[in-house]
């Protein structure tokens, strides 16, 4: 692990979180530190953010990949007690932000910079941030260190990954699971393993007859996972169905019954 960064477990452990969100403190020197998704409100959360952040020069920005409960859980407080801006791509979803960064907005962090790279996909409004020098790229949700991630846009999302693959990356911290050693490695297994998803897709509607619910596409398809994750894994079969609706290869027909072309 880089020294450049340390990473600090959010206490908020879910069936969508993994182990809990990954807060980032990174930075030094004269410039200060910023923290990347201060993801909860508990107090011991927090004051060890304020002492990595210490340990760096001080706190001088908090910034967020997204404005989801479990990035941003924390942001408010942290603010309060540092003073410090806070900094998300969009007030529409993050109405408390200081400052709006726009994709390839660039910070000064010592002798390197931070660099937004705006990437939706799993949501509107995520930012993954990547220390140039470095060659670090911190995810959010882009990419995970645990399991893939729930997304809202596939069609965007599968660009902010190919988007990816023209950067030059050593690492990945993600904002759940483990830091990514292999980077391209990664980001090229995500797109293979959406567009198997869509295969599977398209293969369940063929199955069932041309027409299924996403219940019934859900249950045909994720016949090795537990029934209690049908709901999460619904996310992800409702994105697929959407991108091939744009695209001409499938109709929704009623509240939630598509139909194969």
């Amino acid at each position: 692990m880089s020294e450049s960064y340390t990473v600090l477990l959010a206490p908020n452990p879910s069936v969508m979180t993994g182990p809990g969100t990954n807060t980032i403190v990174l930075g030094g020197g004269s410039a200060g530190a910023v923290v990347i998704d201060p993801a909860d409100e508990n107090a011991e959360h927090l004051a060890a953010i304020i002492r990595a952040g210490e340990q760096r020069g001080g706190i001088r920005r908090i910034l967020l990949t997204h404005g989801h409960p479990d990035h941003v859980g924390g942001a408010a407080a942290l603010r309060q007690r540092l003073g410090a801006p806070l900094y998300a791509f969009s007030r529409a979803s993050v109405p408390a932000a200081d400052e709006e960064l726009a994709d390839g907005a660039s910070l000064a962090l010592g002798d390197d910079r931070l660099r937004a790279i705006y990437t939706p996909g799993h949501s509107a409004d995520h930012l993954c941030y990547l220390l140039e020098n470095e060659q670090l790229l911190f995810a959010g949700d882009l990419i995970s260190g645990i399991t893939t991630n729930v997304i809202a846009d596939l069609f965007k999302y599968l660009n902010s990954l190919r988007r990816l693959q023209s950067e030059q990356i050593a690492e990945i911290v993600p904002g759940h699971g483990p830091v990514i050693a292999d980077p391209q490695a990664k980001i090229a297994e995500y797109i293979a393993h959406r567009l198997q998803r869509e295969r599977q897709v398209l293969q369940a509607l063929e199955s069932l007859g041309r027409t299924a619910t996403v219940p019934a596409l859900v249950e045909h398809i994720y016949v090795d996972v537990e029934p209690r994750l049908h709901p999460v894994a619904a996310y992800s079969v409702k994105a697929h169905l959407v991108k091939l609706e744009r695209e001409g290869r499938v109709k929704l027909r009623g509240e939630d019954s598509w139909q194969l072309l």
